[in-house]
């Protein structure tokens, strides 16, 4: 765990559909349609409120976030951001997804939500080397808590042992 600016940020292993916060972070396709991985986990979880909401949305661009109800999950509500499909490293992908966590949480912040859960965005089917994304994933997160005092608690909510290892890894150094 680390304190900044009296935001509490932590990790724990676990299932993000079963987070109580006020918000967690859906890892989106532009569709917003749902998908598989976590996006198709919170979208089965949620129930169909969730994409009714989307649908009305109409998508959202990489690097941006999109905020629905929570439908019949724990949380308040689900902010839903599109992180870069990994092609090398040098098509803006580290900039595309600093700006899903960094927009998430100003999302969140628009809309008065004082904890937020996110996943590792863009590492399962998106390809993202993981240490990689951990780096900028904590990077956006430090900075928006170094910037803004309204965030009680984010939390990286992360599934695998392997990204639990990382983030935790991560976070001490």
């Amino acid at each position: 765990m680390l304190i900044i600016n009296k935001t509490k940020i932590s990790i724990m292993k676990g299932d993000i559909t079963k987070v109580k916060a006020d918000a967690i972070v859906n890892a989106a396709n532009n569709r917003l349609l749902g998908g598989g991985g976590v996006d198709g986990a919170i979208h089965r979880a949620g129930g169909k409120e969730i994409l009714e909401e989307c649908k009305k949305i109409g998508g959202c661009p990489t690097g941006e976030a999109r905020i629905t109800t929570a439908g019949n999950l724990p949380s308040k509500k689900v902010i839903h951001t599109v992180g870069p499909i990994y092609k090398d490293g040098n098509h803006g992908e580290e900039k595309l997804l600093y700006n899903a966590y960094y927009n998430s949480l100003a999302l969140a912040k628009d809309n008065k939500l004082t904890t937020i859960a996110f996943p590792s965005i863009s590492t399962g089917v998106y390809g993202y080397p993981k240490e990689k994304a951990a780096d900028i994933a904590i990077k956006a997160v430090k900075d928006f808590a170094n910037k803004y005092e309204n965030m009680e608690e984010i939390i990286f909510v992360l599934f695998s042992d392997e990204d639990f290892d990382i983030y935790q890894e991560k976070l001490r150094g």
